[in-house]
């Protein structure tokens, strides 16, 4: 959603999905109310486990889900995901892997949006401390913020 350019050749976008959906969504005015979402990521992965070597790459974008609670007609749940029971240990080794992937001094850019989940709550979870970042989510409640992986 916040690319400006998918098809740059340093872009690669993973998802454990490859599907499109159709979801109930009235907001953008179709007669029928229905919105398709397609998600076709370049590697299906696991953000967990990610298939690359360590240091592969200098700037990393990690978006994982933020809903822990949402309907099974959810359209936010089908276009984002949803977080499992253990989503606190999925998202500390989600952290582990980017910086796994990550060279030396290289970006990691975490984007989080805290409707159901505070930021408070996630930052403790990187292996890593913040360097910086937007520290009020405003109304739509999401956070953008940066991390640099140390030499050692």
């Amino acid at each position: 959603m916040f690319w400006f350019d998918k098809e740059h050749p340093s872009a690669i976008f993973g998802d454990r999905r490859q599907e499109e959906i159709t979801v109930t969504d009235r907001s953008h005015g179709k007669e029928d109310g229905t919105r398709t979402l397609r998600i076709d990521p370049d590697v299906v992965m696991d953000f967990r486990e990610m298939p690359f070597p360590d240091e592969s790459f200098h700037l990393v974008a990690f978006d994982p889900p933020h809903l822990i609670r949402a309907g099974k007609k959810s359209w936010l749940a089908a276009k984002y995901g949803k977080l499992g029971e253990d989503w606190r240990d999925d998202l500390k080794a989600g952290f582990t892997e980017c910086f796994r992937v990550l060279r030396p001094h290289g970006v990691l850019v975490f984007k989080w949006n805290e409707t159901q989940v505070k930021i408070r709550e996630i930052l403790p979870l990187s292996p890593i401390a913040p360097l910086f970042g937007n520290t009020n989510a405003g109304n739509a409640g999401t956070h953008w913020i940066v991390f640099i992986k140390p030499t050692d």
